[in-house]
């Protein structure tokens, strides 16, 4: 039986926040008192090394770790000691926790969480680890890797009104506030939304909660941002295997991404952006490519999609199999590895791709841009600053020809290095590459041509110009051309492709 929800009390909030603050129970303060190993243990779900660490040493930051991050209980004179003025009774009123004899014990698990500039704190239902056993079918998720990479992706425009589908526990919507005026947010969990409704008045923020399946409650309405992470795990429609809504959204396959693929744009104003994280499957025989073709067509959306990481099926099982609480080597979590693997050579998966997609609803009529990309290495972070200044570049491309490229005087981003690589007994280079140090971090192979006009490109001279000057370098240092090859106007447009690949990953950018 799932465990109560905590309980909005707003005259002992306040005491809350303070508190935790005072006794430095932020995401920093818990790094600097734990230790780089422990907090990097703890990050991980090992816990072991947080509890030995904090288990003797009397200090209120100790109690709190253990209290609401390790499910330990904690004697009554401990929190009071933590938690000065709300003290232990106050936990128990805004339902944190439930006396234990002489002790208090955590009914959710409350973390630090934020950014440099903001401290927030996020209540969710107990860990695995906490719980010491399976989790509910509707366990409501804390701070996960899903949640943290969204975040650190999601552009960041200021907008009017923003949309947070299946919001969890909240840690979408926190982000929003500072640069939407409305945020409204959905979960088809009653236990989500009421932890929301916490975090929210928790940190200070007001936003519009409804219940209802994904895009559901908010039919016919319109938005400038949408964020989400959404139960996009790939599980098998099969007896035994439980359902927990945080993962699972009742869909067979991937069609839970689908129908975010294909829904979302009736609820983009024009220039609105949809981002969210998910899974799709790559079929026998196919490339992830085909999977997206697909679902885009005939919606009218602009997508830029990156994959992350595919893993096989097996993989995939046992990641899924084990993360309820089932251990392996347990009958049941073989059970369910078995009936992953039965459900995917079934429908002929041979691969699940993970990544970060980004729809944009044009604003003007046009054909729109689709950039299907594979960065699996490291990124910035964050890389919504990325994500923003990518989409600009994509929608400015997919509306100017290719003459208006050629009229702009672009500049090298100031990330981007050059490297030539050649044989100790060659005198030219035979490989050059254009990388770029943020971002996605990508690198592209250039010709002669391409690495002369990078060279120049310092914001004087438009990319016609440049080009035009190059040519006319490389006709006087190489052997005379045929008279039918054409090196002026029809080299350089053969140009803007080359031109419009480095705009659109940040290489080149305007004056």
């Amino acid at each position: 039986m799932s465990t109560p929800t905590p309980i909005v009390v707003p005259d002992l909030l306040p005491r809350l926040r303070a508190d935790l603050m005072a006794a430095g129970f932020t995401v920093a303060g818990v790094q600097a008192h734990l230790g780089p190993v422990v907090a990097g243990a703890l990050m991980r779900e090992q816990a072991l090394p947080a509890e030995r660490a904090t288990r003797d040493d009397g200090h209120p930051l100790s109690a709190l770790i253990r209290l609401f991050t390790l499910g330990v209980e904690v004697p009554f004179e401990a929190v009071d000691a933590a938690l000065p003025t709300l003290r232990a009774q106050g936990l128990l009123a805004l339902g944190l926790a439930q006396r234990s004899g002489a002790d208090v014990a955590a009914l959710c698990d409350l973390r630090p969480y934020g950014t440099q500039d903001q401290d927030w704190w996020v209540a969710s239902d107990l860990s695995v680890s906490s719980r010491r056993g399976p989790l509910e079918p509707d366990h409501v998720l804390g701070i996960g890797a899903a949640s943290l990479t969204l975040a650190s992706w999601t552009p960041r425009p200021q907008v009017r009104r923003a949309l947070d589908i299946g919001v969890g526990c909240g840690i979408q919507a926190l982000h929003l506030r500072d640069h939407c005026e409305q945020i409204v947010a959905t979960d088809i969990c009653a236990r989500a939304l009421e932890f929301a409704r916490f975090n929210a008045a928790l940190a200070g923020q007001e936003w519009e909660l409804r219940a209802g399946s994904l895009m559901e409650p908010v039919a016919g309405e319109v938005f400038d941002l949408i964020v989400s992470n959404p139960p996009f795990v790939i599980t098998p429609r099969a007896a035994r295997v439980p359902m927990f809504s945080y993962r699972d959204g009742g869909r067979a396959g991937d069609e839970i991404v689908q129908d975010v693929v294909r829904g979302v744009g009736a609820l983009l104003a024009p220039g609105g952006v949809a981002h969210f994280i998910g899974n799709w499957e790559i079929r026998d025989g196919a490339h992830w490519r085909d999977r997206w073709h697909e679902w885009l067509t005939g919606t009218g959306l602009d997508a830029w999609v990156v994959q992350r990481e595919v893993q096989d099926p097996a993989q995939y099982a046992q990641l899924w199999a084990r993360d309820g609480g089932h251990l392996p080597g347990s009958w049941i979590h073989d059970e369910l590895y078995a009936a992953w693997l039965a459900d995917f050579t079934d429908r002929g998966v041979e691969g699940v791709g993970f990544g970060v997609v980004t729809l944009q609803r044009p604003q003007v009529e046009r054909e729109p841009f689709v950039d299907l990309v594979e960065v699996t290495g490291p990124v910035a972070a964050p890389m919504g600053p990325t994500v923003l200044a990518g989409m600009a570049a994509r929608t400015w491309l997919a509306e100017h020809d290719d003459d208006a490229v050629l009229d702009v005087a672009w500049v090298v981003a100031p990330d981007v290095t050059l490297e030539s690589h050649r044989r100790p007994t060659d005198a030219q280079p035979q490989v050059m590459l254009v990388r770029q140090g943020g971002g996605l971090r990508v690198s592209r192979q250039v010709d002669t041509t391409t690495a002369a006009l990078l060279s120049v490109c310092d914001g004087d001279l438009s990319a016609r110009a440049a080009l035009a000057a190059i040519d006319a370098v490389l006709a006087a240092t190489e052997p005379e051309v045929e008279p039918e090859e054409d090196t002026g106007s029809g080299a350089q447009h053969d140009q803007v492709a080359v031109i419009r690949a480095l705009v659109a990953d940040g290489i080149l950018v305007p004056d």
